[in-house]
């Protein structure tokens, strides 16, 4: 009897610490963080992670990080489909990045997901490059960095309700960063993209159809607003581009053989040194609805490309002022 009573325990003891290891290894559909967490508890919303990395990894395909309240969570990078909630209003979710990337999106790293279901989706942040100390200068290399070979053919990243300031590190300090070379989805929504030593949104490398749609935006004092080159397609809607020292919008194509497009309307665009810059021959800028004001030059097609106006925008100069050409 006593031998059977034995073996009984050590069958209910084997069976608890397989039932406490499963729980351990599981990862809920939604996590939490907290200013008052910490990363070793399960991110649950009364014993909460401290950081968006240390939940990151508790939290499934598809899930969210939701914010309890306001903190700096530190930098992550994104290896899944998910979405990190910032949470205005209980919180406002901070991520504080000096002399690196805030958010790192990687979709190499993604496994197990189907191509056309990779999405991340980021709302309510307030992505910071930060400073050292005594006042010096911020030092964030991008605030959200995109990145990715076959693997982000279909891929989408949201951004949304975001703040992206002050990355100024030295040759970099970019608000946001694709360098997708399959392309890809970039949509930002109702952000305010400022103070960036680099473009406000810029994308690097052979990005091979990327398209990105903007609307309810702000870029402020960057080196660029937005730059774009290598067949992208970009639409810039009900946005302000302000105060940009080199150009409000840029488009390019280095590479050759392709076509960059952009389309701007219902925009303001003002005080950049150069309002739209089209600077290679396959680049195409069409401007609609826009003010475009006090710019040091209202436009330049010195590289070849073309800026077309469709004749109802508020702007200095006959030639754009006139209709759109067929192109």
């Amino acid at each position: 009897m006593s031998k059977l009573r034995f073996s009984l325990n050590i069958l209910a003891v084997s069976a608890f610490l397989l039932t406490v290891t499963s729980m351990a290894s599981a990862q809920a559909t939604r996590t939490w963080v907290s200013g008052v967490g910490d990363d070793v508890n399960p991110c649950s919303r009364t014993a909460p992670c401290k950081t968006y990395a240390g939940a990151i990894s508790k939290t499934a395909v598809n899930g969210e990080i939701s914010t309890l309240d306001p903190g700096g969570f530190g930098a992550v990078t994104i290896t899944k489909s998910i979405t990190i909630e910032g949470t205005q209003g209980q919180g406002y979710g901070s991520i504080l990045h000096s002399a690196t990337v805030g958010v790192t999106i990687n979709f190499d790293s993604f496994s197990g997901e189907a191509l056309t279901q990779r999405s991340v989706r980021l709302r309510n942040l307030n992505i910071n490059g930060s400073g050292g100390s005594g006042g010096s200068a911020s030092s964030g290399t991008r605030g959200i960095r995109i990145v990715g070979g076959a693997n982000s053919a279909g891929s989408e990243v949201f951004v949304e309700d975001c703040i992206i300031d002050g990355s100024f590190a030295s040759g970099l300090g970019r608000g946001i960063e694709d360098a997708r070379s399959s392309g890809g989805f970039l949509s930002v929504s109702r952000t305010t993209i400022r103070n960036n030593g680099g473009s406000g949104i810029s994308t690097v490398g052979t990005t091979n159809g990327l398209k990105i749609v903007i609307n309810d935006s702000q870029f402020l004092n960057n080196a660029n607003g937005i730059a774009v080159g290598d067949h992208v397609r970009l639409s810039v809607y009900n946005s302000n581009i302000s105060g940009n020292s080199g150009s409000g919008i840029f488009g390019e194509d280095p590479s050759g053989g392709l076509t960059t497009e952009i389309n701007v309307d219902h925009c303001v665009v003002t005080h950049n040194g150069t309002g739209f810059n089209a600077s290679t021959g396959s680049t195409i800028i069409r401007v609609s609805n826009t003010t475009a004001v006090n710019n040091n030059t209202l436009f330049s097609t010195a590289g070849g490309g073309t800026v077309l106006s469709y004749g109802n925008n508020q702007a200095a100069g006959a030639a754009f002022g006139g209709p759109v050409s067929p192109s």
